[in-house]
Order: C-alpha cells, then sequence, then structure tokens
C-alpha cells in the first residue's frame, strides 16, 4: 500500500495493475446456450503456452498470461477488444475480489479470535484452548462448530470501495483501503457504469502517424541525390572507356601495316 494527498489529507491507497484486458472469446446463447465474454491479462513467452492455446489466442493476437470469463448480457463485444482504466473514474464505487494471503493451521484464538481461558486460578496450559464444543446429550459435535483450522487462502469480495485516481499511461488504479491478496496476485475490480473499450488504440493511432510521416520525407531526399550522382559518374565514364579500346585497336594494326 501507499498513500496520497487529497484535499490535505492522506489517504492510504492500494496501487492495482489494471489491464489492459483484451477479449479473446465471445460465447452466445446460440453457439455455448449461454452469453460470456472472455478477457485476457498479461504477457507470457510463446515456448511457455500449449499448441491449442496459441491457436485459441490467434485470433485477438495475444499470448496472456491468464484468461478469465465472465458472464454478461448487455456488453457489445468482439474478440481484439481492449479494455484498459480509462473504463473507471475517479470517485467510483467498486468492488474487488481476490484470494486472501494463506495463514495454514492456525489456532481459535488466531483463527476465531476466541479470548481463550485464564492463565491462574487452578488452570493449567489451558489458556489458548477451544473449551468445550458441545453438550454430552447428543454425543457428536454439529456442523459449524468453530475450531482450529485452515485459515486463509479462500475468496474474498470487499465491496463498495473507492478510486482515489487512475494513472492511464501506467495502467495504475489507486483504491482507497486494503484489497485481498497478496503482492502480484489477481484480483477482480467490478463497477457500475458503461464499458468502455479500445481507449489504448486510438491514442496511438493519433501519436502514431505524424512520426511515419516525417521518417518518409526525410529518408526519400538524400537516396534520390545518391541515384543522380552515380547515374552522372557513370555516363561520363562511358566514353573513357571507349577511347582506350580504341587505341588498342590501332595499336594492333600498325604492326600489320609495317609488315
Amino acid at each position: 500500500m501507499t498513500q496520497l494527498w487529497v484535499n490535505d489529507k492522506v489517504v492510504a491507497v492500494t496501487p492495482v495493475l489494471a489491464g489492459p484486458c483484451t477479449v479473446t472469446q465471445v460465447k452466445t446463447e446460440s453457439t455455448d446456450a449461454y452469453e460470456a465474454v472472455q478477457l485476457a491479462f498479461g504477457v507470457r513467452r510463446e515456448k511457455n503456452i500449449n499448441k491449442p492455446q496459441r491457436g485459441h489466442f490467434k485470433k485477438a493476437a495475444v499470448l496472456p498470461k491468464v484468461a478469465r470469463e465472465f458472464r454478461t448480457t448487455t456488453a457489445d463485444l468482439k474478440i481484439g477488444d481492449v479494455i484498459s482504466v480509462g473504463t473507471f473514474a475517479v470517485g467510483d464505487e467498486i468492488d474487488v475480489s481476490g484470494t486472501s494471503k494463506g495463514k495454514g493451521f492456525q489456532g481459535v484464538v488466531k483463527r476465531h479470535g476466541f479470548a481463550g481461558g485464564r492463565k491462574t486460578h487452578g488452570n493449567k496450559d489451558q489458556l489458548r484452548m477451544p473449551g468445550s464444543v458441545g453438550s454430552k446429550g447428543p454425543a457428536h459435535i454439529f456442523k459449524g462448530v468453530r475450531m482450529a483450522g485452515q485459515m486463509g487462502n479462500e475468496s474474498v469480495t470487499i465491496k463498495n470501495l473507492t478510486v482515489v485516481a487512475i494513472n492511464e499511461e501506467q495502467n495504475l488504479i489507486y483504491i482507497k483501503g486494503a484489497i485481498p491478496g497478496a503482492i502480484n496476485s489477481l484480483v477482480v475490480i467490478k463497477g457500475p457504469g458503461e464499458l468502455k473499450t479500445n481507449l489504448i488504440k486510438k491514442e496511438e493511432a493519433k501519436e502514431e502517424t505524424p512520426i511515419i510521416e516525417t521518417e518518409e520525407k526525410t529518408e526519400e531526399t538524400p537516396l534520390a541525390e545518391l541515384k543522380a550522382e552515380v547515374k552522372e559518374e557513370t555516363k561520363e565514364a562511358a566514353p573513357v572507356v571507349e577511347e582506350k579500346t580504341e587505341e588498342k585497336v590501332e595499336a594492333e594494326e600498325a604492326p600489320a601495316d609495317a609488315k
């Protein structure tokens, strides 16, 4: 986590690399019996991707690290569309879902917040014990009784988080507060509003067009001058060769006339 200044106040935020995500598959009711969209994120080496997966991602021209499917009924998307952080705005309320950090096997004090037993007055080795787990009558433990066990490493969703700032150049979104998961883990961000696509492609096209034109103009002028100089040199050198050949012929004919 980090912190940002917002109106003379320090706000604790979590920076998240959100996108760009590319649409790699669109499922419809006619072909798949349900509507969904598959999004791809990240970059992976081609040698580390199976052949069937490479063929599947070939239409979108990507080699992603992660691909996830989301149910949708209103999104008008097609293969190759790109979703970036530009679809969010400062002040939006979002829901973040992720896998929480795994804590391993923990006791009831850490896992459920039990107070534990008394340390003195006749107690021995009972400080962090769970205590009673049920009455003697049923002769079995009911389901749902809080006990020691695996803690963490489960799906968690935190709702109504606020977007504090957005950096579209680096595809970063700053979310107020903490979110589930460890560093470099995968999270899903959901929010209301219109889904905007292909915002990055339009900006890149505007920036690239003037650069290509200037490069072509600067390269064409010196090439034309070089070709003209080469042609002039070849024309001047041609008669010199012919004169030398004529001199050789005259020299060869001279001794024949003397005889």
